[in-house]
C-alpha cells in the first residue's frame, strides 16, 4: 500500500459523504482511507459503510468518545492505526480533486513533508455540490464554479489544472511551507520520531505546530499547494476558544525557541 489517508470528522455527515465520493473518484487507487472520528454518533459510521464497496482496502474507522474537541488525540490514535508508511493529511469538509493522492505521491521524499493548499467555497456552493458534480469534476472546474454564483478572484487561480502553472505559482507563491491539517503527507516514522500531535493543544494551530517541531528533527518543506489541492466546504467553528488559541500560541513559541522536537504527551505520554 502506497498511502494512507487519515481524515477528521465529527459529526458532518454531509460533508463527509461528499469527501469520500471525491476519494472514490482519485486516478490513483493504491491508498486506504483512515477515519479519525472524534465522537461522531452512529451516522458518521452509517455513512463510512456506505462506502465500503467503493474502494480497494477496507475503511478504517478510529472513533473516541465526545468530549469535546480532542483532535489531537484522535489524529495520534489513527497514525498508529494507519498500515501504510506514508500519511496523508485532510478533513472531512475537503472534497479531493481527482488527482490529489497522485500528486501527493509523485512529490513524495525522504526528508521532507509535503504542504498542499485548499480552495474555500461559500456555503451555498459548498450544499450546492452534487455527487455527480464531484464524480465529473465540474465543482474543480473554474468556469462552472463562477458559473453558479462563485465571485471571481485570483485564489480561484489554485484551481488550475496546467501543470506548468501550478509548478511555477508553488515556486513564486509568499504562502509559507507550513503543516497544513487540510493537506499535508508525511513518513510516519517521523511522525512518531517527534511523537505525533501535541494533547496539550486545542483548536488553532495544532497541525503548524506538529510542522515546526519537524523542522526541529531537520526535517524540510516542499510546496504543493497549486499540484494538490482540495475544496473546503463552508461550516462554523463553534469550538474556537480565543483563551486556548492563545494557550497554542504560547507552546508554539517556546518550541521553536527552545527547539523542542519531542513533546511529553503525545502518542505515547512521556
Amino acid at each position: 500500500m502506497k498511502l494512507s489517508v487519515i481524515i477528521t470528522t465529527y459529526n458532518s455527515e454531509d460533508w463527509l459523504r461528499k469527501v469520500l465520493i471525491g476519494y472514490s473518484v482519485q486516478t490513483e487507487t493504491d491508498f486506504e482511507l483512515v477515519i479519525a472520528d472524534d465522537g461522531s454518533t452512529i451516522k458518521t459510521q452509517q455513512i463510512i459503510e456506505s462506502f465500503s464497496s467503493k474502494f480497494k482496502y477496507p475503511i478504517l474507522h478510529v472513533w473516541q468518545e465526545d468530549n469535546g474537541f480532542r483532535k489531537s488525540e484522535i489524529l495520534n490514535k489513527a497514525i498508529l492505526k494507519a498500515t501504510a508508511d506514508y500519511l496523508l493529511f485532510t478533513d472531512g469538509d475537503c472534497i479531493p480533486r481527482e488527482n490529489f493522492v497522485k500528486a501527493h505521491l509523485k512529490h513524495q521524499q525522504k526528508g521532507y513533508f509535503l504542504s498542499g493548499g485548499y480552495f474555500k467555497l461559500p456555503l451555498h456552493l459548498s450544499t450546492f455540490i452534487s455527487e455527480n458534480d464531484i464524480i465529473n469534476q465540474n465543482c474543480f472546474s473554474i468556469k462552472w464554479l463562477v458559473s453558479n454564483g462563485l465571485n471571481f478572484s485570483f485564489k480561484v487561480s489554485k484551481l488550475s489544472k496546467n501543470k506548468y502553472f501550478a509548478s511555477f505559482m508553488n515556486w513564486v507563491t509568499t504562502t509559507k511551507k507550513t503543516f497544513n491539517g487540510h493537506n499535508s503527507s508525511v513518513f510516519k516514522e517521523d511522525l512518531l520520531a517527534i511523537n505525533g500531535f501535541n494533547q496539550d493543544m486545542h483548536y488553532g494551530g495544532l497541525d503548524r505546530e506538529v510542522g515546526e517541531r519537524l523542522f526541529n528533527l531537520g526535517i524540510l518543506a516542499k510546496q504543493i499547494r497549486y499540484d494538490a489541492i482540495c475544496l473546503h466546504l463552508h461550516h462554523e467553528r463553534g469550538y474556537a476558544d480565543q483563551e486556548k488559541i492563545a494557550a497554542n500560541i504560547e507552546i508554539r513559541r517556546f518550541n521553536i525557541k527552545h527547539n523542542i522536537i519531542r513533546i511529553k504527551n503525545g502518542i505515547v505520554s512521556e
